[in-house]
């Protein structure tokens, strides 16, 4: 069996492949090839795994994106996609092969980061991926969506509000694009959707050009600032995302949303944890949580580098024993942080942490707390007093949430 690189040429074998690994057939693409998910990708990223004789029976693709760190820091990272083996050549350690291959390409092209979107979510620890956001899907029965008047006082200085204008996908291209890119630098989670995959209608939707409407949130210059792409089925509306650059364009969007009339229900299929909508409604259980799901999983190929990336909001240390067991690594770092910034450096000192790398990936952008993993009995906390200080470390100016699809 081989593990190789691909090319232009093998484009057809890994899409066949991949989608038979899927038990699925691929989409038609358009006239122009784009309309579907591998236009977008990267042929010189991909992975192909092949017998003996030719025939592919595995696959492994990577996309190049930018990840917004805690801080506002932007910095490139490795998408994982299109992962998958025949039916017949499973549990023959393809995966496996493929998934260390492919960590070694991340680390010679000097990358640091690798995310994925896992199918299954019992799969991809054992390779050092940790769950890192979180998303949820927002039901509101439309006959309970009144708006419990704000309590907080307005002051002179509380910015006038915005408008909402409706268009149709096909005509607002280019300003959900530049909307989409202001939001994802200042999320953390948030990940990038290169140009070319607007330019191919490449992913989901909002991104393919599938008939939506769209509702364009601008401020009070006049500058788009929000969106929201939406479809009507029966008496259910619909919302693929909402965007917005601050709460005032995402509660105008919700309230155009929630006040459409010949809709029962509206479904918001991906939430922030800390979406403020039901607490904005005057009947708090008018909203109804559910599918509470991981997203973004993030693997750290180079702890150092990691940490000192990211922004910190709290002064502090902690002495970090990272246990690799996928790559055979094991290393203890001592993480001191300064006026935001870290340092991390390899230290002989008694630890404060004793951790595996896939836990280190889920706490990274600030969504899951130390101590819950220290709860669970997968972080080893030896002082009273460490899980509480990487509490504090750790926590980002908010939420991370991602959207894209890959």
């Amino acid at each position: 069996m081989e593990i190789r690189s691909t090319t232009d040429q093998d484009l057809g074998a890994f899409v066949d492949t991949f989608h038979a690994a899927l038990g699925r057939f691929p989409d038609e693409p358009n006239a122009d090839g784009g309309g579907v998910w591998w236009a977008a990708t990267e042929m010189d990223r991909n992975l192909l795994a092949v017998t003996a004789d030719g025939r592919p029976v595995g696959t492994a693709g990577a996309l190049t994106f930018e990840l917004t760190l805690p801080g506002q820091a932007v910095v490139p990272v490795a998408g994982v996609t299109s992962v998958g083996v025949l039916p017949s050549h499973r549990r023959q350690g393809l995966l496996t092969a493929m998934m260390r291959r492919q960590l070694a390409d991340f680390r010679a092209r000097g990358e640091f980061l690798s995310v994925l979107l896992a199918a299954e979510a019992g799969i991809y620890g054992r390779f050092g991926y940790g769950p890192a956001t979180y998303t949820e899907r927002l039901t509101v029965q439309r006959h309970q969506a009144a708006f419990d008047p704000p309590r907080a006082r307005r002051t002179a200085a509380a910015p006038a509000g915005g408008s909402v204008e409706l268009l149709r996908r096909a005509e607002c291209g280019a300003i959900i694009e530049e909307v989409y890119d202001r939001y994802r630098r200042a999320r953390p989670g948030a990940l990038s959707r290169p140009r070319r995959w607007w330019e191919l209608g490449a992913g989901q939707v909002p991104i393919a050009t599938t008939p939506r409407y769209i509702a364009v949130h601008r401020d009070a210059e006049g500058t788009p600032d929000g969106y929201a792409s939406y479809w009507k089925d029966g008496d259910t509306l619909t919302v693929d995302e909402t965007i917005a650059l601050d709460d005032a364009g995402y509660t105008d969007l919700a309230r155009y949303l929630l006040g459409h009339d010949l809709v029962g229900e509206v479904v918001f299929r991906h939430c922030p944890p800390d979406h403020p909508l039901r607490w904005q409604l005057a009947d708090f259980n008018a909203g109804r949580f559910e599918n509470h799901t991981d997203w973004l999983w993030t693997r750290i190929l180079d702890v150092p580098r990691a940490l000192t990336s990211r922004g910190w909001f709290t002064d502090g240390e902690l002495v970090l024993d990272v246990d690799d067991p996928f790559l055979g690594e094991h290393h203890r770092y001592l993480l001191t942080v300064r006026d935001g910034k870290a340092e991390c450096v390899p230290t002989d000192r008694e630890p404060d942490l004793s951790l595996d790398v896939r836990d280190l990936g889920a706490v990274y952008l600030g969504g899951t707390a130390p101590s819950r993993l220290v709860r669970a009995g997968h972080v080893h906390a030896h002082h009273p007093d460490a899980a509480a200080r990487a509490d504090a470390l750790f926590r980002a100016e908010r939420e991370p949430h991602c959207l894209h699809w890959f």
